[in-house]
């Protein structure tokens, strides 16, 4: 008779700055997140591992809330988990939670929805404790018109316009729950909501809400790119390190708590 396994599900946060993203890839020459999991906790479990996340996050992208999947004969009491795997995981990533999920569940299908936030930080002067989790902008940006601009976004729409070319996405659909912008001083974040999310899809809407900030576009014109499916009439793609996965969803909940 083989060895009982169960199926854990991790809540995990990581600085993604040293990292080339989520995923093992052939073609990625460097380290990832996927790839040092997988090699820390098989030195804890003794075992070969496979780690499904609910987001194949980009090299550079953060994640305060990232969910990751693993079967394991292993027989660390859940409550140790946590404790037993930051003791083997390097500095700038850490197991924030442990708990029993079904067999077979996979958090890449069941994800009702994931919320990730872009931070911008608008100023002249660097700020040398957050710029690695942030992307400076240093013209002065009007919030109001991006907040606007923010709203259009919500709904279902056809996202082509604000995918990047290289996604595997069977289709480009996509419903957004909330997309909006908060100001607090020099900090900018914006916080969208979906039931999932194309190639770079955050970081386009993130340099599309720039161009409005900064005059170039004006809210009313992201519904006629949203019409339009043309990548090249959205804005740039913001850089990976303002980016953040915040947290994943696997039941309906409120979206106001």
């Amino acid at each position: 008779m083989g060895e009982t396994k169960r199926c854990l599900k991790l809540t995990v946060a990581y600085d993604g700055t040293a990292y080339h993203g989520w995923a093992v890839q052939p073609a990625v020459h460097g380290p990832t997140i996927q790839g040092t999991m997988q090699e820390a906790l098989g030195r804890l479990t003794g075992e070969a591992l496979t780690l499904v996340a609910a987001s194949r996050t980009d090299a550079g992208v953060h994640a305060r809330g990232q969910v990751v999947v693993l079967t394991t004969a292993s027989r660390i009491p859940l409550e140790r988990w946590p404790q037993a795997a930051n003791g083997v995981l390097p500095d700038d990533i850490a197991v924030l939670r442990a708990e029993e999920a079904a067999p077979g569940f996979d958090p890449r299908r069941e994800a009702a929805y994931k919320t990730y936030t872009y931070t911008i930080y608008n100023s002249t002067t660097p700020d040398v404790f957050h710029h690695r989790y942030s992307y400076q902008v240093y013209r002065p940006l009007a919030a109001e018109p991006m907040a606007r601009a923010a709203g259009y976004f919500v709904g279902t729409h056809d996202f082509r316009a604000f995918a990047a070319a290289g996604g595997a996405a069977k289709t480009t659909v996509r419903t957004v729950y909330r997309c909006r912008v908060k100001q607090e001083g020099p900090w900018i974040k914006i916080e969208v909501t979906a039931n999932g999310f194309l190639y770079h899809m955050v970081r386009i809407i993130a340099g599309t809400l720039l161009e409005v900030g900064l005059g170039r576009l004006a809210p009313e014109d992201v519904p006629y790119i949203l019409r339009s499916g043309c990548r090249a009439l959205a804005g740039p793609t913001a850089p990976p390190r303002g980016l953040c996965l915040e947290r994943v969803v696997f039941r309906p909940t409120s979206l106001d708590s």
